[in-house]
């Protein structure tokens, strides 16, 4: 089958062109043209010469999408500018009017290049689990009659777009996405803005690809929204997420003062559907944790050995435990100091 993939050299994208290569899908992989997703495209197009195009473009660019959609029968639009870590070095939150344009703007006009083809394909949008806001305080799990309440602009962008593509008139499908870490992960700030005791669907990056190109091939799944997840056994608390991660990097757990206590949008999620039309859940949150160590290889003896430097420089990051010293610095007095860490 023909399929057109956006988004496909970030975290998801790569997992999912990996699998659809694996079951015979000749790919276009549409991305914008940096260094890194060069990079990465070349590393594809060596191993599997034949099987992949390439065509870099701009979501914004009616024309670049015009290009790409053409001769497509499924389009998987998984390109969208997130809250952290993007791979613009431009985040939602920080910049929602670009970010609005790119999100909000470029699915327009993917929907309406796909419309304006003489055989439109379908398409699969890739939503996520934050479109719930926070439920911390209802009980789990989330389900897809669940109402949404989005906080972020991100979640913001995500409800409008799901809203864009079920009124377009295209054959479609919706997958809303639980927490997918990538192997290669960093140790960003935002790591602190979630509750230890926060509850978190965890899924798998590969397991996400093996969903996506499950429903390309799929009957069943049009006109569905699904949830993705990583099912019952990847239904954690951040603290346990967290802790593992760190544990296995040789950092170990963080003072929970570093972390914030306002509940932030995640939660468990019925997947029983996804999982029975999809078959995609295959590995737990302990095989993440394994495949993550193997790719750190000797930068983890490093930070073993300089582990108090790597502690003090994330409890540095952290606005939250900034704050909590502060506090407790005003109540103690001059001559008692509090070593931290």
């Amino acid at each position: 089958m023909e399929v057109l993939l956006t988004g496909a050299f970030g975290n998801i994208g790569t997992s999912t062109l990996k699998e659809l290569i694996r079951q015979g899908h000749k790919v276009r992989c549409f991305d914008l043209k940096t260094r890194a997703n060069e990079k990465a495209a070349r590393r594809f197009i060596e191993r599997f010469n034949g099987q992949i195009e390439v065509v870099w473009g701009d979501l914004r660019r009616p024309e670049d999408i015009a290009a790409a959609v053409h001769g497509q029968e499924v389009v998987v639009h998984l390109a969208f500018i997130i809250p952290k870590l993007s791979v613009t070095g431009i985040e939602s939150e920080e910049h929602p009017d670009w970010a609005r344009e790119v999100n909000v703007g470029g699915t327009q006009n993917l929907l309406n290049a796909m419309k304006a083809q003489p055989e439109p394909p379908k398409i699969i949008f890739a939503s996520s689990y934050h479109i719930y806001g926070r439920t911390q305080d209802q009980p789990p799990p989330r389900t897809v009659s669940d109402p949404v309440q989005p906080i972020e602009h991100y979640a913001h962008h995500k409800v409008e777009c799901e809203h864009m593509v079920k009124a377009s008139g295209l054959e479609w499908t919706i997958l809303r996405l639980s927490a997918t870490l990538p192997l290669a992960i960093k140790l960003d700030p935002a790591m602190f803005d979630v509750p230890l005791d926060n509850r978190m669907e965890f899924v798998h990056t590969r397991d996400v690809g093996l969903a996506l190109a499950n429903a390309v091939s799929s009957e069943e799944v049009w006109g569905k929204t699904l949830l993705i997840g990583g099912g019952p056994s990847c239904q954690l608390y951040y603290r346990e997420i967290v802790q593992q991660i760190l544990d296995a990097m040789g950092i170990g757990m963080l003072p929970e003062e570093a972390f914030s206590s306002t509940p932030f949008c995640t939660d468990w999620v019925d997947t029983t559907e996804s999982q029975r039309l999809l078959r995609y859940q295959q590995r737990d949150f302990n095989d993440y944790v394994r495949e993550m160590v193997a790719l750190l290889g000797y930068r983890r003896h490093l930070i073993r050995v300089f582990r108090p430097i790597a502690r003090y420089w994330l409890l540095r990051r952290s606005p939250y435990f900034a704050r909590s010293k502060a506090r407790w610095s005003k109540r103690r007095p001059a001559t008692h100091p509090i070593v931290w860490g």
